[in-house]
């Protein structure tokens, strides 16, 4: 990113929003910085990418979703897991060249604005609210569902420990960048050495045949329970959508870009090893939990590898598996909060989102926007209330209708950015997403084909897609009670260039 001029640095207040003076310019680079990277610190080091990089790739959709998932669709499962996998990293890695390109805290809503103008940029920030505002719900109700594991808990609503943890979270997101790096690295510690170790204990059960709740571990048990398919066909396709949503901070590694010094070494580093990522901790784990216990024990109420360990004989291992998952949750809670504030305050410099989105602390930090989604939350706490026992399903089918429009998104503003490179406006640096257009296209096709897979599931999926023509509404009107302000925002900025 250009240096810019002492004048253009913000001066940060607790109750301040940048100004048109405090506007980045391009520096002389050519390249158009976004006006919402304006005021960030760049507190993030190369650990820090790394690690929230893994957390992105391991969250709730693993530790609590994997459990229903595995008792509808079986150990084909993995094959879910695995084809969602490749294009994750297909969109990953199309964000890293973006990233490369151009660095924003604003990350894809503020290439969406360069290649697709404000329409398009005002769509994807809005649906990726969207998606991390549910998928906030579906992380407090997931807390929620693991604090009753424990007795001394069981006795507490469930809308209250989602208010208690929702409490927590916004309060050290709200602290500083710094903290909530490391809180996330340390958070993605704790989640890969969890499943590290997991791993070799099973694999161990595996080596030595110790029984696991009466089951003798090996292929056994998968194919002497109706093999890799043992509900057919349609039911892997049809939780296709939550497998997406399992993988839906994966790019959260291209929000982070914006305050780290060193984003063009550290963004390419940490992309590429995501494939790696998918391969052994969700490819990997669920076939081992489908040797180790019969698929159809695990349930949608318990994380699924705390359903191994409680049945394996080990003192407290369930308890600390436990712990662990609620670890994730609340990581990936964290990083919902982190991620939104950084988007709404890019929306907010254009005039798309309320000005309230576009405020920062002394800290650095746009609280305005974490608050914003933090009330989105809220309202989660009352689903608890209502319907405790369908809320987390009910929000992540909703979550997958944003983090598909918000993949969508990306893999268009990368054809365009190629498109743009071959006429000889842009330059496309050497980290690139091999294959394009075809790898795009094929992306984008397979994300609409999960949207028309969820009208198959006769519960929650079809309401979810039922959804659509009234979010699509809300988006309309919504533009055109912003757009003037756009506008206005946008004439402005060109005249101070």
């Amino acid at each position: 990113m250009a240096k810019r001029s002492e004048s253009e640095k913000p001066v940060v207040s607790t109750e301040t929003v940048v100004d048109e003076a405090q506007r980045p310019s391009d520096g002389g680079s050519g390249i158009r910085q976004d006006a919402g990277d304006a005021g960030y610190s760049k507190g993030l080091k190369g650990r820090h990418i790394n690690m929230i990089a893994i957390g992105g790739a391991i969250g709730t959709g693993l530790f609590l979703g994997a459990g229903g998932r595995l008792h509808s669709a079986g150990p084909a499962l993995a094959v879910a897991y695995a084809v969602c996998g490749l294009f994750a990293f297909f969109v990953v890695r199309a964000l890293g060249e973006l990233v490369v390109h151009r660095p924003s805290s604003g990350s894809f809503v503020s290439y969406a604005r360069e290649f697709l103008g404000e329409k398009g940029a005002y769509v994807a920030g809005w649906m990726y609210v969207v998606n991390w505002s549910t998928t906030g719900i579906a992380d407090i109700t997931a807390i929620a569902l693991y604090t009753h594991y424990w007795s001394m808990f069981t006795s507490i609503p469930q809308w209250v420990m989602a208010m208690i943890a929702l409490a927590v979270v916004l309060s050290i997101n709200l602290i500083s960048v710094k903290i909530f790096g490391e809180m996330e690295f340390w958070f993605a510690i704790i989640k890969v050495a969890a499943l590290v170790v997991f791993m070799f204990i099973g694999i161990f059960l595996l080596a030595t045949h110790h029984p696991v709740d009466g089951h003798t571990p090996g292929l056994n048990l998968i194919t002497d329970h109706g093999g890799i398919f043992p509900t057919g066909l349609l039911p892997v396709v049809i939780v296709l959508q939550g497998v997406v949503f399992a993988y839906s901070a994966v790019e959260l590694v291209g929000v982070t870009a914006g305050e780290t010094s060193e984003p063009h070494k550290v963004v390419p580093k940490a992309v590429n090893s995501i494939m790696w990522r998918v391969g052994i901790f969700y490819v990997g784990s669920v076939i081992l939990l489908a040797m180790l216990l019969p698929w159809n024990m695990f349930s949608a109420n318990e994380s699924p590898f705390v359903t191994v360990l409680s049945h394996v004989g080990i003192p407290h291992a369930g308890d600390v598996m436990n712990l662990v998952v609620l670890t994730a949750a609340m990581s990936s809670l964290n990083s919902g909060l982190y991620s939104t504030g950084r988007i709404l305050r890019s929306m907010s410099m254009a005039g798309s989102a309320p000005k309230f989105a576009g405020r920062m602390n002394r800290n650095q930090v746009p609280y305005g926007g974490i608050m914003l989604t933090s009330a989105v939350c809220v309202l989660g706490v009352g689903l608890n209330y209502w319907l405790p026992g369908k809320a987390f399903e009910i929000v992540i089918n909703i979550a997958a209708l944003g983090i598909i429009s918000t993949w969508c998104t990306i893999m268009v503003c990368h054809m365009v950015f190629v498109r743009r490179a071959k006429e000889g406006l842009v330059e496309r640096p050497r980290f690139r997403l091999p294959g394009t257009p075809v790898t795009d296209i094929a992306t984008i096709v397979f994300l609409l084909g999960v949207i028309v897979l969820m009208w198959f599931d006769d519960g929650v999926g079809r309401q979810t897609v039922l959804l659509i023509p009234v979010l699509a509404a809300a988006l309309v009107g919504g533009w055109f009670a912003v757009r003037g302000r756009v506008r206005r925002i946008a004439e402005e900025r060109e005249l101070a260039e």
